[in-house]
C-alpha cells in the first residue's frame, strides 16, 4: 500500500472574535493548509512554506503546545494510499489571502461557522482540538 506525509495548520486570527482560515480546493472541499515536505526541511519549515504557498500569509506564530496527528485512507487512480498529516497551531495578524492555483476561495470564519463549513470530520475534530487549546491557554494566563 503507497503511503504520503503530509504537514498543515490550523490558521487563526484575532478580530473581534477567532477567525479561522478555510480553503475551498478544485475538487469542492473546504479543508485546512497542507502539503507535502520536501527534503531537508522541518515540519514548521514546511507549514511555514505550505502557508506561504497556498495563502500567501508570511506572518506567522507557532502557538505552544499544539501538533496533532490525523490518519485516513483514500484512492488514488484505482489505488488505496494511507496517509498521515501533521498540524500545527497558528495564528497570524493578515487577513488578506492569494490563494494558489490548488484553491478556488478561502473564508476567514468564526468557530462554529468555520466547523459547519470544513468538509471532513477529522478536519472539524482539528478544529475542535485548536479551538479548546487556546481556550485553556486564555484560561491560564487569567488564572
Amino acid at each position: 500500500m503507497a503511503r504520503e506525509k503530509s504537514y498543515g495548520a490550523v490558521v487563526f486570527r484575532r478580530d473581534k472574535d477567532l477567525q479561522y482560515l478555510i480553503l475551498q480546493y478544485g475538487a469542492g472541499h473546504w479543508d485546512l493548509v497542507k502539503g507535502h515536505g520536501e527534503r531537508g526541511e522541518s515540519e514548521e519549515e514546511t507549514v511555514l512554506r505550505e502557508l506561504r504557498e497556498e495563502t500567501g500569509i508570511t506572518r506567522a506564530t507557532f502557538i505552544p503546545g499544539f501538533r496533532e496527528e490525523i490518519h485516513y485512507f483514500f484512492q488514488r487512480r484505482g489505488r488505496t494510499v494511507y496517509k498521515e498529516v501533521v498540524y500545527y497551531l497558528i495564528e497570524t495578524p493578515e487577513k488578506q489571502v492569494i490563494l494558489s492555483d490548488e484553491h478556488v476561495a478561502y473564508q476567514w470564519l468564526p468557530y462554529t461557522e468555520a466547523l459547519r463549513a470544513i468538509t471532513f470530520g477529522n478536519s472539524k475534530r482539528l478544529v475542535e482540538q485548536a479551538h479548546e487549546h487556546l481556550a485553556a491557554l486564555r484560561s491560564r494566563k487569567s488564572g
